[in-house]
């Protein structure tokens, strides 16, 4: 890496070195140059101020040096001159922001974001945690291996988020389905929530992983994942990391760092922004393991 700020301070000395030796270098400069005037400036002087005494070489009379106190303004000048430089350069230097359109959050390089879940709590979180949610080793666990879940179940955040980048670790234990939802609501009076669901399901090829589904609002796949890709990516039975994007109307799911679906939502009644939910698909007996849930909210 360059030393940007040791490079300033070298300009910045070359810049006095070189204002010392334009006064201070008589041989280099000669005399009159370093009182700031030429020989034909002499001589343009002489014949506008007639009145004025006249000196030069066609007078045989010599102009008196110029004491330091003349001196001092064209010194102060330079010296302006020279800061002013400084300053230019230091902020030459300086690193430039990233733009706008850039992607706030690299995959490959990912920032360390916000726990949603600290661990050991169900803080920031409401939804059935007597019977079908519970915290084991770290996680959140839903569903049960020992008996069929009843219905659906969601357990969801307490504020809403708009644009950001979630990223959690999922395990689907057993035949069963589940999911993520973001910028959802909960059905009034009702155990459902209304909105995308990143999906997670058992079956062959990877079942619903990396799929866009639309929860109990338009009831249909938004966006399916390439099987090949889920194939590759997935690990089938342990842990998996799920990163969801949601910025404007675009949503993009990746699992485990391989994208699998972008999807443009082109209906602009769907709210874009909403709660987050971690869901338990009614039917066979099943678990869906939740765990390090962290959240990067985008402008």
């Amino acid at each position: 890496m360059v030393n940007r700020t040791n490079g300033t301070a070298v300009r910045v000395r070359e810049a006095q070195a070189l204002l010392k030796r334009r006064f201070d270098d008589p041989v280099r400069l000669g005399a009159s140059q370093k009182a700031g005037i030429s020989a034909t400036g002499e001589a343009e002087a002489n014949e506008r101020c007639p009145n004025e005494p006249r000196w030069g070489k066609h007078t045989g009379r010599k102009r008196p040096a110029m004491t330091t106190f003349q001196r001092i303004p064209t010194i102060l000048a330079a010296t302006i001159a020279v800061a002013l430089t400084a300053v230019w350069l230091r902020a030459a230097d300086e690193p430039q922001p990233p733009r706008a359109d850039d992607d706030a959050i690299s995959a490959k390089s990912p920032r360390k974001g916000v726990p949603l879940f600290d661990g050991r709590t169900f803080h920031g979180w409401e939804g059935d945690t007597k019977k079908t949610f519970r915290l084991e080793d770290g996680a959140i666990v839903g569903g049960s291996l020992k008996e069929p879940v009843p219905r659906n179940e969601f357990l969801c955040t307490t504020r809403g988020y708009a644009n950001f980048v979630l990223r959690l670790e999922c395990k689907l234990v057993g035949p069963g389905n589940a999911g993520i939802q973001v910028r959802s609501q909960r059905v009034p009076n009702h155990h459902e929530v209304s909105g995308y669901q990143a999906d997670m399901s058992a079956g062959p090829g990877g079942g619903y992983w990396g799929c866009l589904y639309d929860e109990s609002r338009r009831n249909r796949m938004l966006a399916r994942a390439d099987r090949e890709v889920i194939q590759k990516a997935l690990k089938p039975d342990d842990w998996n990391v799920y990163e969801i994007r949601c910025q404007g109307p675009r949503i993009r799911l990746s699992i485990n760092g391989v994208q699998t679906v972008d999807y443009t939502e082109t209906d602009d009644k769907i709210p874009p922004s909403g709660i987050i939910g971690l869901q338990i698909h009614g039917g066979q007996p099943s678990e869906a393991w939740y765990r390090n849930i962290t959240i990067d909210e985008l402008p």
